[in-house]
């Protein structure tokens, strides 16, 4: 059954007002391998103590001291062995399943000395002194008991955490984070999860989160979190049909995960995705790294080798890990403004400081090769789809690196979408953290879908949704039509001529099952007779391609002797399959247009067609006419 979309709020605003008692106490959190966010119940993005909406994912050791966060990160310079990274994908994974390539954390990753076949990180901290002991206060005491003990030192020891109890303090501290900024105690969330991780991978997700004292709602696939926020309201807005196909690239730090989903009235259709590990945003961050040690070496003359870092001396890993922090700023300034980006670290190595830039041409050469790798997997999904480039009308980008417009423009011209197919940069909503914001749009959707399951009451029809959406399904077992379904007015002289009619599309190919549409129109009627007479069709959807020259250009030039190469032209076409039935009914409510325009003398009506296509596929169709009198007939057309 198709659904209304919830009205969102607004995401990343400047400034707002206090939180209302109003909002309900469950959030969104989209967790990443490489960075966090958090939603409420409104979408909008929260902030930590730090003013970050954007949280690396990262703790940090140092003393007696703990970080979290950004703060975190920044320890990877001079506190690498202590600081933990990286470890969301490890979650669920013995540690023998882990190859030497994924040990992406600073802190080594190591085999749990208690506790077999588990991965676990070694750190060293420092064990606070125990406090000093009270004077003594009994009669008779020696007096130099009465002095309190002497604080001693901390004492260094080695701290053993498992990849899930490090999982549960970051998940904590995000929660933390969430019950601050909205005064009130949080009572459920909705957690992301990569549609590649595992049984037991979701399992140890889960029970991380329920450790941190979370209650989790619902672990959501990302491609259902972006899903449910771009099919609200303030996301769709005028432009975009409710009835599309909706591209998803999610670009992580170490993988790219495409999604090809139809989108019908709200509810969507996975037709295809894929998951392409050693293409992502590290790979452009190795490049803009190379870039500035090349730069940085021509200008101070001292040699600087970077990436691979396990090659290098230990001063030449320090520098790396200093750019690495520093190019996050870089490539903000990128995606944000179409200048020069500056980045600038003091003291990278021997002491010299180091300010480099670069523009937004030498940007995208750089990164070229990553966006070229990108769009050929995309080729290769619409390929393993069967669905043309042409047919696609939205791409929808997830993740930081999403905010480059660099990647937009090689996608588009690459993959050979159609002009003027919807992108966050060809509306606008991508600067400024508007509502294309790529970095916000799985907490979000998250968040919306926490307040969806929070809004259901305790009676047994919707307490049995509840649990539905704590344990999950499996995609596969929902079907959808290979067909577009719809009326046909034959013989209409405005009409499409290859179709002898005018066509009306009511429930569209790849339309998620069971589904229910109803689409009002004015039928004209036979003059003479008054009669409303439509067949219902089964049709075919493709693209054609049409070769032609161009025109020649004006006024003419010494090449227009050269011969023009042809180019192609898709157009998208609709072909009769199955006749299911037809309408020649007598009109009751039959009214004749006045004035003076095209339509003057000629009898309508309003009609109601119902389409109801079962979860087996079996197509029943209602037809109403509509007017003062209400329905005044009811024809069941077709049940197969």
């Amino acid at each position: 059954m198709a659904s209304t979309p919830a009205q969102n709020g607004r995401a990343d605003t400047p400034s707002r007002p206090a939180p209302s008692s109003s909002l309900p106490p469950v959030v969104g959190i989209n967790f990443g391998n490489s960075y966090a966010s958090i939603a409420e119940g409104l979408a909008e993005s929260i902030a930590n103590e730090d003013g970050e909406r954007q949280i690396a994912c990262a703790i940090s050791f140092h003393g007696e001291e703990m970080y979290i966060g950004n703060q975190a990160k920044q320890q990877l310079v001079k506190n690498s062995k202590n600081t933990i990274t990286g470890f969301r994908n490890l979650l669920g994974k013995k540690f023998s399943e882990i190859p030497q390539s994924e040990h992406i954390s600073s802190a080594p990753v190591i085999q749990h000395p208690d506790l077999p076949d588990t991965a676990a990180y070694k750190v060293q901290v420092l064990q606070p002194a125990p406090s000093p002991l009270p004077p003594a206060s009994n009669i008779g005491t020696p007096a130099a008991s009465h002095a309190p003990t002497p604080r001693s030192e901390p004492t260094p020891t080695e701290r053993i955490l498992t990849v899930s109890e490090v999982t549960s303090i970051f998940l904590k501290s995000l929660v933390q984070s969430a019950e601050d900024f909205l005064g009130k105690a949080i009572q459920g969330a909705v957690i992301t999860v990569p549609a590649t991780f595992t049984d037991a991978q979701r399992a140890a997700l889960q029970k991380a989160a329920s450790d941190a004292g979370i209650n989790v709602l619902q672990l959501l696939d990302d491609a259902a979190a972006a899903a449910a926020t771009t099919t609200t309201p303030l996301w769709t807005g005028e432009n975009l049909r409710p009835d599309r196909t909706q591209l998803l690239v999610d670009v992580g730090c170490s993988a790219v995960s495409l999604t090809l989903l139809s989108v019908r009235e709200g509810l969507s259709y996975i037709l295809a995705s894929s998951s392409i590990p050693d293409i992502g945003a590290d790979k452009i961050d190795d490049k803009l790294i190379k870039f500035f040690a090349t730069d940085f070496t021509k200008k101070t003359k001292i040699p600087l080798t970077v990436c691979p870092a396990p090659a290098n001396s230990p001063a030449d890993q320090r520098a790396e890990a200093k750019l690495r922090l520093a190019i996050e700023h870089t490539k903000r300034t990128i995606s944000a403004s179409p200048g020069a980006a500056t980045c600038s670290v003091e003291s990278l190595k021997e002491g010299m400081d180091y300010t480099g830039s670069v523009n937004r041409m030498r940007f995208d050469m750089l990164a070229s090769p990553i966006y070229a790798s990108v769009a050929s997997e995309v080729v290769k999904l619409l390929a393993s789809a069967a669905v043309d480039s042409h047919d696609v009308d939205e791409v929808v980008y997830i993740g930081g690196t999403g905010s480059l417009p660099g990647l937009d423009d090689r996608l588009v011209l690459e993959v050979g979408l159609r002009e003027g197919v919807e992108t966050p940069f060809a509306r606008g909503t991508v600067v400024g953290g508007g509502v294309g914001d790529p970095t916000t749009i799985l907490a979000r959707g998250c968040a919306y879908q926490a307040a969806l399951i929070d809004s259901l009451s305790d009676s047994s029809e919707e307490k049995e949704l509840k649990e539905a959406f704590t344990r999950g399904h499996k995609a596969s077992d929902v079907k959808a039509t290979t067909k577009t379904l719809g009326v046909l007015f034959p013989n209409s002289l405005e009409g499409n001529k290859e179709l002898g009619g005018t066509w009306i599309p009511i429930v569209y190919k790849e339309t998620a099952l069971p589904v229910r549409r109803v689409v009002q129109f004015d039928a004209e009627l036979t003059e003479a007779s008054k009669r409303l007479a439509f067949e219902v069709w089964e049709v075919s959807e493709g693209i054609r391609v049409e070769k032609i020259v161009p025109p020649a250009p004006s006024p003419p030039s010494d090449e227009d002797d050269e011969e023009l190469e042809e180019i192609e032209v898709k157009y998208r076409v609709v072909t009769k399959d199955t006749l299911l039935g037809a309408v020649d009914t007598q009109a009751k409510l039959a009214v004749q247009t006045k004035g003076k325009s095209k339509d003057a003398g000629k009898w309508f009506t309003t009609v109601e067609v119902q389409f109801v296509v079962g979860i087996k596929g079996d197509v029943e169709v209602e037809v109403s006419e509509k007017g003062e009198g209400g329905v005044v007939e009811r024809l069941h057309v077709s049940s197969l």
